[in-house]
């Protein structure tokens, strides 16, 4: 391993300022799990790796806001979410989808916000927070600006981060009480890389579906929310069998899928096809207490 530099500050700025907009060689590091694979693989060679551990502890923590929003600091971990009794009954789709994120020694260190910046497609996070209407808040050398999870992708490991900026926290609205289910649809075990991820929440008029939020993940090169299956789902009884495979189809022609190891892209096609509407039907059973698993075996 190539020798280099590990800086440890003391705040949020000071993180910032040891960062370079021009140098791809120096890294910021949360929990590492991201980093150090790649160094493993030889594709990163740092120069210099900014470890964010020290920062101010208000950066690892979790509190709801005077809007009954979620705010998350951008270094807290992923099991303190996991196992946060205010997720559990404010947020249960995040609860949910926390089990089955890579594994326990994995979500004892990563950091929601190292998770979100590292933008590889096959994550868990971003499409459910999309779901969700989440966004971030990016500090960086001009200040602060907030985006929306759904547009902090902009390709296969690529997001609208400059080298100089950090995630510094992340805001999710009030869950509600709204149906929402995500179908993680892995080839082994539950908590592999998914094939498919779809994320659903409703907003229910009566019984009828008044708006729908649609993203499906891991089968392009970011999160995308499926515009053609939300229209159609928008004023839908959630038991039309012949809406829900309608929506799974029109989800299916909107997207440009793209094949992996996990799965090719006439695979994952026909997975979307039958996963859409058996998020839809999840979604309602965990609100009607119905014992529905929310993830999936292809």
């Amino acid at each position: 391993m190539i020798p280099f530099e590990l800086a440890r500050p003391r705040s949020l700025s000071e993180a910032i300022a040891l960062l370079d907009p021009e140098d791809p060689d120096i890294r910021p590091v949360g929990g590492g799990t991201a980093v150090m694979l790649m160094m493993k693989a030889g594709v990163l060679r740092p120069t210099r790796l900014v470890s964010l551990g020290d920062i101010e502890p208000r950066y690892a923590q979790l509190h709801v806001g005077e809007n009954g929003e979620l705010r998350i600091g951008g270094l807290t971990r992923l099991a303190t979410l996991e196992h946060s009794s205010l997720v559990k009954e404010g947020w249960p789709l995040l609860s949910r989808t926390l089990r089955t994120l890579s594994n326990v020694r994995v979500r004892n260190v990563a950091t929601i916000g190292g998770n979100l910046a590292h933008a590889d497609p096959h994550m868990d996070m971003p499409p459910v927070l999309s779901s969700l209407g989440a966004s971030v808040t990016i500090s960086g050398p001009a200040g602060e600006r907030n985006v929306l999870v759904e547009a902090l992708c902009t390709g296969y490991y690529e997001t609208v981060l400059a080298r100089d900026e950090l995630i510094s926290e992340v805001i999710v609205p009030p869950q509600a009480g709204r149906p929402s289910a995500y179908m993680k649809v892995t080839t082994r075990a539950a908590h592999d890389w998914p094939a498919l991820g779809v994320a659903v929440v409703l907003d229910m008029n009566g019984p009828r579906i008044g708006n729908a939020s649609v993203i499906v993940g891991a089968a392009t090169d970011r999160p995308t929310r499926l515009t053609q299956a939300e229209a159609l789902l928008r004023g839908a009884l959630p038991d039309d069998t012949a809406v829900l495979r309608d929506a799974g189809e029109a989800g299916a022609a909107q997207l440009d899928i793209v094949g992996d190891s996990h799965g090719s892209a006439s695979y994952k096609k026909q997975l979307l096809r039958v996963y859409l509407g058996r998020a839809v039907r999840t979604a309602l059973a965990t609100v009607n207490g119905g014992t529905t698993p929310f993830e999936g075996h292809a």
